[in-house]
């Protein structure tokens, strides 16, 4: 049993990028912790305190089925130069003491997933692994992993619909022709689904592979001594 730790830049990041992992991960028995660095109050019509305390009840709705997140209340917008924040984030690792972090990638398109991926790394460390999360529609993203998330897509829906101050049916719809194309590759059949990662290659970690739910099963091309697709 892991104890794994999911670090979103937003409230429903985690849900689109990695909700489908983590829901994996938790019916194999894992533990899963959940971070939300930014409070949300830039991301709609009306900005504020008000916005972002309707987003922290809809990050508590989307994300129950998989635990109770942590939320930092760090400025949305302003990761970068919040100058609390890499200390927060550093604290939230420590107290935690995963064996495996999720959160975004270095070369994603939102400036806050870019801090908040420097932060996680410095922060981590030695500590433990880091897994980047695919960017929205895999622009730029070279995966190293894939996971089966067939099981727990309509769960994923559901849980980036529970946030109704973001237009969700959007990102609902970006988040599964994004997992049905990461499927795809692996030759997925039509209504299967994946999510793509990449590893944080440094030392003493090569290789997390088995730390990982199950990837697509193995779906040869062509049918045996014929030309047929599968």
């Amino acid at each position: 049993m892991l104890n794994i730790m999911a670090i979103g830049a937003h409230p429903d990041d985690i849900e689109i990028f990695m909700y489908g992992l983590l829901a994996a991960a938790k019916t194999r028995g894992d533990d899963i912790t959940l971070v939300v660095a930014t409070d949300g109050a830039a991301g709609g019509a009306t900005p504020g305190a008000e916005l972002a305390a309707q987003r922290a009840d809809e990050t508590r709705k989307g994300l129950a089925e998989l635990g109770v997140p942590r939320l930092l209340g760090l400025p949305d917008g302003g990761l970068a130069t919040a100058p609390d924040a890499a200390a927060e984030i550093n604290k939230v690792i420590r107290q935690a003491a995963p064996d495996l972090i999720i959160t975004h990638g270095p070369e994603d398109y939102h400036p806050d997933h870019r801090a908040l991926s420097k932060y996680v790394t410095d922060a981590a460390g030695f500590r433990c692994p880091i897994l980047f999360a695919d960017t929205l529609m895999g622009v730029g993203f070279a995966p190293d992993y894939y996971v089966d998330i067939t099981s727990y897509a309509e769960a994923k829906t559901r849980a980036i619909m529970a946030h109704d101050s973001q237009q969700p049916a959007r990102f609902a719809e970006a988040a599964r022709i994004m997992n049905r194309f990461r499927s795809a590759q692996c030759n997925g059949p039509d209504g299967h689904f994946a999510e793509a990662y990449r590893m944080d290659r440094r030392f003493p970690f090569t290789d997390i592979r088995a730390m990982l739910p199950d990837a697509p099963p193995y779906r040869p091309f062509y049918v045996p001594d014929s030309d047929a697709l599968i």
